[in-house]
């Protein structure tokens, strides 16, 4: 990678790492808790390997193809991949095979096969995709029916269930404050179902370029960062 470029991506990776540290001081939040999911579609895998040398570990990958692809030509077993994109039940194989975690998981019959396809040994941590805003052109199941996918999800054995996740409606009578207080409400209504000794139900992927604090402010534990650390996305 050019020193020029590898330049502006510790800049720009500088920047993102200070906004996470001034939201979570103004929120009274652990930096330590909030994890840095860089969204590196499109990005090619030097960029990613330029990345994890400057501190990055956990990175987000929207294609199946073309993450699977990353994943085995870096091949580093230290890194976190976490699947966020939409999933085709063509996918699900590659996917529980390849990626560590799973963020997009919205109707049981892609639960049942990542579990079933998963390879032996290996558990894969998922949250369930939630549509707060109820925006149709987004996937995600709605919240009213998120306490019956997690109660079918807990039969599966080898997926563990983390949390919720959801991408918010782009228009512009969005609220982010409030559609990520409705996302940690329901993470808490749905902790309340579960069994006294499950101790995995932590973890909220809310939260952008353009939004971090809000989901900070909101209780996010995993934000998932694209352009404003690799830059404009590659066609």
């Amino acid at each position: 990678m050019p020193s020029n470029n590898l330049h502006v991506l510790e800049l720009r990776l500088r920047q993102v790492l200070t906004r996470i540290d001034e939201a979570c001081d103004k929120y009274r939040r652990d930096p330590a808790q909030v994890c840095l999911v860089a969204a590196s579609k499109t990005q090619a895998a030097e960029v990613v390997m330029a990345a994890r040398d400057l501190g990055i570990s956990n990175f987000g990958e929207n294609y199946v193809n073309e993450g699977v692809d990353k994943v085995v030509s870096i091949g580093d077993r230290t890194l976190n991949w976490h699947f966020i994109g939409r999933i085709q039940s063509n996918k699900t194989k590659v996917i529980a095979e390849h990626f560590d975690w799973v963020h997009t998981i919205d109707r049981f019959k892609i639960a049942q096969r990542l579990s079933h396809q998963c390879p032996a040994g290996k558990t894969l941590q998922t949250l369930i995709q939630v549509n707060i805003d109820g925006d149709p052109s987004k996937a995600g199941v709605k919240p009213e029916d998120c306490a019956v996918l997690l109660e079918d999800m807990l039969s599966l054995d080898n997926l563990a269930p983390r949390g919720l996740m959801t991408i918010l409606a782009q228009d512009d009578a969005s609220n982010p404050v409030a559609s990520y207080q409705s996302m940690a409400e329901l993470h808490q209504r749905l902790a309340e179902q579960l069994p006294d000794d499950y101790s995995g139900w932590k973890c909220l992927s809310m939260g952008m370029s353009g939004d971090l604090e809000a989901a900070i402010a909101a209780g996010a534990t995993h934000i998932r960062i694209g352009t404003d650390i690799f830059g404009r996305r590659q066609p």
